[in-house]
């Protein structure tokens, strides 16, 4: 389908990148390419895709060769029924590394992409130079504890949504064409500076997953937590550098992060919420180009 938020479309908005499709694991994985220099693997979260990165790319390409992969179930790669597991996209991941004659790479996340890259670097050390987190944890037994109800008087903003998206069928059936509501309400409740993203930004979004695959393949992602929490019990402490950039996520990464690390620089965003990638993209960009030139 040719629309303006349409692969094909938007990667002409960004000039230097090229729009790739390649089977590994008996799926279609789609990712766009630029740069030249080390390579660096980039992994968005829900609710986006690839575009998640279209402010950080070109400055990351000024120094590195810059992968940025749609995991499966998200934006134009394949939708398989199963397979949703962090340890399992991993292994995706991997095999693509593999394909493109790559020994060892940068790896980064932003939300589910920050579990993934987690996990691709517990799974395959030897082939992660270096990890950056974007705002993200992988899940750990701390989420068994979040509160199904919203705490009296609390000043967070209660994650309804991680216990919607373990409903099989239902959310499908309610949103298929109404997810542009939904995309609406995260942005708008979990950004601090609401106009860095923008409508056309929203629209990209709200047709990538606006159709019933796409969103019973991004709930599984949710869906798969439980065993990523059990996939969490067997890793070892990662010895690679570790970058971990948090704004409304920063106290997590605190909590978590010590104790699977040996070698971690934890950053902090002020003044900006999760989607620090849209909200505070040059200096994101910085801090990772920094972290990426220090041996």
């Amino acid at each position: 389908m040719k629309t303006a938020y349409s692969d094909k479309e938007l990667i002409k908005l960004v000039p230097g990148f090229t729009s790739n499709f390649i089977v590994i694991n008996d799926i279609s994985i789609h990712y766009v390419h630029g740069g030249k220099g080390d390579p660096i693997i980039l992994i968005p979260g829900y609710p986006e895709t690839w575009w998640a990165y279209h402010h950080v790319m070109p400055i990351l390409a000024e120094s590195n060769q810059v992968f940025v992969v749609e995991i499966r179930g998200m934006g134009s790669s394949d939708k398989p029924e199963n397979g949703y597991d962090k340890k399992n996209i991993a292994k995706d991941i991997y095999k693509l590394v593999k394909h493109l004659g790559l020994d060892s790479v940068f790896i980064a996340g932003h939300d589910i992409g920050a579990h993934v890259a987690f996990s691709f670097a517990c799974n395959y050390p030897q082939a992660t130079s270096k990890l950056i987190l974007l705002d993200t944890p992988h899940p750990d037994p701390s989420m068994y504890q979040l509160p199904m109800l919203p705490v009296l008087g609390g000043t967070y903003l209660y994650p309804w949504w991680l216990a919607f998206n373990q409903v099989k069928e239902l959310p499908e059936r309610l949103l298929e064409g109404r997810m542009s509501i939904v995309i609406s309400w995260l942005f708008d409740n979990l950004l601090i500076n609401k106009d860095s993203i923008s409508q056309f930004d929203k629209s990209v979004y709200s047709e990538a997953y606006d159709n019933k695959d796409a969103i019973r393949c991004s709930n599984a992602w949710y869906q798969a937590f439980p065993q990523d929490i059990k996939d969490y019990a067997s890793y070892s402490k990662l010895e690679m550098p570790v970058l971990a950039i948090g704004a409304s996520g920063y106290d997590l990464l605190l909590h978590s992060l010590p104790e699977i690390t040996r070698n971690l620089t934890l950053k902090k965003i002020e003044n900006c919420g999760h989607f620090i990638l849209a909200e505070k993209p040059i200096e994101t960009a910085e801090l990772i180009k920094a972290f990426l030139l220090t041996i």
